[in-house]
């Protein structure tokens, strides 16, 4: 009745208006990523809040525990690895994580799995969506920071040492970076085989820790070439070089007969903070036009690996899947132990990153985004307002990207050691100043890994310092 319509209609007005709110769509929720913003120095790199993804079709999300930090993301910091992706983009090439949403006709994972992924960046976050043919379920007992340190390296160091490198009883290998991710990882790797000499090359504040697994080893500052030919004047069965440039000569000279140089590191590219042509061109430069007929006189075989090109591009990731399952067994027999040399939070990423460029780390550097930031003490707030006083503005040098479109308007993000404005550190007690220890100074091609060069320096995908003023520095 008429009557009856009049009293229903101011009851069923708020409803619909409360219906046209469920209508409307909710916001995507957020997490913290570590952003970079264009390629460049350290400033070029910011923790910032972006949607959290959803996965799509083949993917698992993926709630990250733990990153792993290689040379690789140095290198695409600057600018300098093979294809790099336009700015601005989530950093971060493999994490460790529980499976916390699974896309759709996705098989063989479920919510909860514990496990280990590869992608083309967008590792460091909060939440990552990976194609589950880059994802690996990890043993029991395995640890969120060592499945991170195991992927990229180990896979790295397994290929160029078993499948390349056919490694056997009572051979000898040269391994430069031997104090990095990857080296640490040959080291182990190493030990299963047995009577084999290991000639390393590292820096020198490395040796002390790692004279007992190393046959020989020698600085960079050295010719360690003069040196391994009177231990050993036929040369060597096994090159594995990272850093390129004039350390591949010198490589294909070490080789005996039958022996292999394999190349699966750039860099000696790496010099200072930011990308160098000079450096590139010079890198390149250094080695020597490599004639087949020289080889076929010489029976030498060369070899290059790069884990990247392989898994995301060659789409072997059957092949790498094998694997990982032999490494898991290795790590399961307790065989191979990731070397950890730091775990840093999202918002200490520069600190770890200078750490790596300086080629301090012994063994793998570990993000994790569920610990917080380091308390900076008295002395480094005003070494650090002292720092931006004396260093200029740096520009991106990303030329896709516009400088004003590299960070959008709505997006507040927590900037990481930016030179220029450094935040103010916290009032402390004086007692506990006192007692704050002293800052350490701040803490890739088979892309992987390669961590070592200071000078000059290699994506993995899968790691050198001034040997004189004129000799690049390799990676560990």
């Amino acid at each position: 009745m008429p009557g009856d319509s009049a009293e229903e209609n101011p009851a069923s007005a708020p409803a619909k208006e409360e219906s046209k709110t469920d209508d409307k769509p909710k916001e995507p929720k957020e997490m913290k990523a570590v952003v970079l913003t264009g390629f460049g120095g350290l400033k070029m790199l910011k923790v910032q809040s972006k949607p959290q993804p959803t996965p799509g079709e083949g993917e698992v999300l993926i709630a990250v525990k733990a990153c792993g930090v290689n040379f690789l993301d140095l290198m695409l910091r600057q600018g300098v690895t093979d294809n790099p992706p336009k700015t601005p983009v989530i950093m971060g090439y493999e994490c460790a994580g529980t499976i916390e949403a699974i896309g759709e006709k996705t098989e063989g994972f479920s919510v909860g799995d514990n496990v280990i992924a590869l992608k083309e960046c967008h590792c460091w976050a909060e939440l990552a969506s990976i194609p589950a043919k880059y994802v690996y379920k990890i043993p029991e007992g395995m640890t969120f920071h060592d499945a991170a340190a195991i992927a990229m390296n180990y896979l790295t160091a397994y290929i160029i040492l078993f499948d390349i490198g056919n490694l056997r009883s009572g051979q000898s290998i040269l391994a430069h970076s031997i104090g990095g991710g990857v080296g640490q990882a040959i080291i182990q790797l190493t030990k299963t085989v047995e009577n084999v000499t290991l000639y390393g090359t590292a820096s020198a504040h490395k040796h002390e820790s790692l004279k007992p697994n190393v046959t020989h080893l020698f600085d960079h500052g050295v010719d360690y070439a003069q040196e391994i030919r009177k231990l050993s004047p036929e040369g060597v069965d096994i090159v594995l070089d990272c850093l390129c440039g004039d350390y591949t000569n010198k490589g294909i000279s070490l080789l005996r007969p039958m022996g292999r140089y394999i190349l699966f590191g750039t860099s000696s590219v790496v010099t200072g903070e930011t990308k160098s042509f000079f450096s590139f061109a010079k890198s390149w430069w250094q080695v020597d036009k490599i004639s087949p007929l020289k080889l076929y006189d010489d029976n030498k075989f060369l070899a290059g690996f790069q884990l990247r090109q392989l898994l995301f591009r060659e789409n072997q990731h059957e092949y790498v899947r094998q694997l990982m399952d032999k490494l898991f067994k290795l790590y399961t027999d307790g065989t191979i132990k990731p070397v950890i040399d730091q775990v840093a939070s999202f918002e200490d990423i520069a600190e770890a990153m200078q750490r790596l460029h300086d080629r301090k780390n012994i063994g793998k550097i570990i993000l994790d985004p569920t610990i917080q930031p380091k308390e900076k003490t008295k002395n480094e707030a005003e070494a650090e307002e002292s720092t931006k006083s004396e260093t200029e503005p740096e520009e991106s040098i990303d030329s896709d990207s516009e400088p004003e479109e590299i960070i959008k308007p709505d997006v507040k993000p927590t900037e990481i050691a930016k030179s220029d404005t450094k935040p103010e550190a916290k009032p402390k007690p004086a007692d506990a100043e006192a007692a704050a220890p002293a800052d350490a100074a701040p803490a890739a091609t088979a892309d992987a890994a390669t961590e070592e060069p200071k000078a000059e320096e290699t994506p993995a995908e899968g790691e050198a310092e001034k040997t004189e003023e004129e000799a690049p520095a390799p990676a560990e």
